[in-house]
């Protein structure tokens, strides 16, 4: 078993390569200058080129977090989850709306500071980028 660290605004522990991951809406025809009020707070491991690690992720699901926020409406809360095929996608089990996020092309997406990834909501990609990596 490997060394956990706590997460100081949780209290839970993570083991090594657990990222808090900071997406907000990139600029879009709707978003010109983009948006921060809207975006996406994610707890995920890593690896060392900033990929989800799917052998980490399987064995720890349960601290795969993701909040989704947009302007004034209430938080989706929910779990980072796999589909059948390799998708990944955010399930809002917890607290949030019943239908699932797609990520898209999430397994070869670099979580760097600076990049760009794509989310299927709506039916409809939207770009956010990549504002923070804090190691946990």
């Amino acid at each position: 078993m490997s060394p956990t660290k706590p997460d100081l605004h949780t209290g839970a522990h993570f083991p090594k390569g657990f990222s808090r991951i900071r997406l907000r809406l990139a600029r879009e025809h709707d978003h010109p200058q983009g948006n921060h009020e809207h975006g996406y707070d994610l707890v995920i491991p890593l690896d060392k080129t900033g990929r989800i690690d799917g052998e980490l992720w399987k064995s720890h699901r349960d601290l795969c977090r993701v909040v989704h926020y947009c302007s004034h409406e209430e938080h989706d809360v929910g779990h980072m989850v796999r589909r059948p095929g390799g998708q990944w996608a955010f399930h809002y089990d917890i607290k949030g709306g019943d239908k699932d996020v797609a990520g898209y092309h999430f397994a070869d997406e670099r979580f760097v500071v600076g990049e760009y990834i794509s989310v299927i909501e709506d039916n409809r990609p939207h770009t956010y980028r990549v504002i923070t990596v804090e190691r946990l």
